[in-house]
C-alpha cells in the first residue's frame, strides 16, 4: 500500500484536499481526527492536558476544549512545545493503528505539522504540501473562520514557512484560487501518479 502525506499550514486548504480525496473513495487517516480520538473524556492524554493547562482545557460536557488550548499555544511557544510533548506520541500511535487496519492500494495521511521523522514513523512513501501565501491564508481565516487579523497572523507565524514545506515534501500544490481549481490540480496529480481508480 502506498502511503501519501497531505500537509499544509492553517488556511492552506489541506483539510479541503483530504475531504475531497475521501469523497472520491480514498482512505484517509487524519492527525486532527486522531487527536479527537486520543483526547476523549477520561483518556490519559486529556488528563495530562488538564494538568498542564488547567480546567479551561475541557468544556462543560467534559470534552477537550481545543479552541481554548489553541489560543494559549499560538501565542506562547513554551506552551505549544508543552502541548506537542503531551499529544504527538499519542497521535502518532493512534495513526499507526488506523493505518495498519486499512486495506487497499493507497491511503492519504493528513498531517498539519509534517516533519521528516513522519516518513519513518508512519512508513510514508511521499508527502504533498498544499501551499497558500500567508496573505491568502490570513484572508481565508478572517473571512471564513471569523478570526481577527492578529490571531490569524499569529497562528501562521507560529508554523513553518512555505519554503520549508517545499523542502520537506515531494510535491507542492499551489492553492490560491477556487476550490474547483484546487480539486482539478489534485485530479491531475492523482493521474500523473497513477493513483486514479
Amino acid at each position: 500500500m502506498k502511503r501519501i502525506a497531505i500537509t499544509g499550514g492553517i488556511g492552506s486548504g489541506k483539510t479541503a484536499v483530504t475531504s475531497y480525496l475521501s469523497s472520491l473513495g480514498y482512505s484517509v487517516v487524519d492527525a486532527d481526527e486522531a487527536l479527537t480520538t486520543v483526547t476523549q473524556p477520561g483518556s490519559e492524554t486529556l488528563d495530562v492536558i488538564i494538568d498542564a493547562f488547567g480546567s479551561g482545557a475541557v468544556q462543560s460536557d467534559g470534552t477537550y476544549n481545543r479552541s481554548f488550548v489553541s489560543k494559549l499555544i499560538f501565542n506562547d511557544s513554551s506552551a505549544r512545545n508543552r502541548l506537542n510533548a503531551i499529544t504527538h506520541k499519542a497521535i502518532g500511535l493512534q495513526m499507526v493503528k488506523e493505518l495498519d487496519e486499512i486495506a487497499g492500494s493507497v491511503v492519504f495521511v493528513g498531517i498539519p505539522l509534517f516533519r521528516t521523522a513522519h516518513r519513518e514513523s508512519l512508513s510514508l512513501d511521499e508527502a504533498w504540501a498544499i501551499i497558500a501565501p500567508p496573505e491568502v491564508a490570513i484572508e481565508r481565516l478572517v473571512s471564513r473562520r471569523g478570526m481577527t487579523f492578529d490571531d490569524a497572523q499569529a497562528r501562521i507565524s507560529a508554523q513553518i514557512t512555505n519554503e520549508e514545506r517545499r523542502e520537506l515534501c515531494d510535491v507542492a500544490v499551489e492553492n490560491v484560487g477556487t476550490l474547483s481549481e484546487l480539486y482539478e490540480k489534485i485530479d491531475d496529480l492523482l493521474s500523473v501518479r497513477g493513483l486514479r481508480g
